[in-house]
């Protein structure tokens, strides 16, 4: 069989993008794949302050200045939605909307997507009023009214960024206080044009000509109808592993596990960033174990 590539790196975020830097740095033929913008779950945030080097820089931003690196030296970028893997033992074929590539070697870098709440008409009205990412559609209710839903670092963050461009937001959480960084609090409660719902959940959303104009909101077993623009959605994310289900790959609640050197328990087959399972989901995690799971490929193949 001849092969397109040695390494194939699924995914173009953070991770991603590191693997391939490591790998065609050794002069492996590596080509990234990717079925959206790269940079992946950066490109959702609009403040880093905790990545070495800079004092303060947005996801975008970040995600344009590794891929400029990676067009630099030479990578291979395709684009491409994975719907399958097989595994030939000598060789891998990854079968895409765009057709199939066969190669010797897999990098798993394709992190994770937004958690929904589930709700009826949630799917429906994606882009007519709901979104998960508040620094790619933020402008778009600029002086409107919007609603958080979440508690963590991400929800807290990006209602300090929403309040900086709408009249009001609504920020709901379900528990009575935040799991964000102390000092991400310590800026949330400033903002003045902030009303946070503690002991609250969305359960209903309200549409009028296929665009939310509202949502149900129980706060304590009461429902109260809220009239909002748009409401952003931080309560977690779920690996994006579903391509992986024709392999026997070890997973743990849809993470790939993976030992010390970034490999799964398939030969050829690496993982890194967050799909993989681990206690830390950070940018510098993710760069880290890019890093050993390049290095490893490299190892194997002297």
């Amino acid at each position: 069989m001849e092969l397109d590539f040695n390494t194939v790196v699924i995914g173009a975020g953070v991770a991603g993008m590191t693997a391939a830097i490591y790998l065609k740095r050794s002069n492996i033929d590596v080509v990234m794949l990717e079925k959206s913008a790269p940079g992946g779950q950066i490109n959702r945030t609009s403040d880093i302050e905790n990545y070495p080097g800079f004092a303060h820089i947005d996801g975008p931003d970040l995600a344009m200045n590794m891929f400029n690196q990676v067009t630099a030296l030479g990578v291979t970028y395709k684009y491409g939605d994975v719907s399958i893997i097989e595994d030939h033992q000598d060789y891998k074929s990854i079968i895409t909307d765009q057709g199939t590539i066969n190669c010797k070697n897999i990098i798993l870098a394709s992190g994770r997507r937004p958690r929904e709440l589930g709700l009826a008409k949630e799917k429906e009205l994606i882009g007519r009023g709901i979104s998960y990412c508040a620094i790619c559609d933020g402008p778009l209710y600029r002086n409107k009214i919007v609603l958080v839903v979440g508690g963590g670092n991400s929800a807290v963050e990006e209602t300090q960024y929403l309040s900086d461009i709408a009249e009001k937001v609504y920020l709901v959480h379900r528990g009575t206080s935040f799991r964000a960084d102390p000092v991400e609090q310590e800026r949330l409660f400033k903002k003045t044009n902030v009303e946070i719902l503690y002991n609250s959940n969305v359960v209903e959303l309200l549409d009028e000509g296929k665009k939310l104009h509202g949502v149900v909101v129980n706060t304590d077993g009461k429902p109260t109808t809220i009239n909002v623009d748009g409401m952003f959605i931080y309560v977690g994310s779920d690996p994006e592993t579903s391509f992986l289900k024709s392999l026997q790959i070890e997973m743990d609640a849809g993470y790939v596990i993976v030992d010390k050197r970034m490999a799964t328990n398939i030969k050829g087959i690496y993982a890194c960033g967050d799909v993989i399972k681990k206690d830390v989901y950070q940018i510098s995690t993710a760069i880290g174990d890019a890093a050993i799971a390049a290095l490893s490929i490299k190892k194997d193949m002297q």
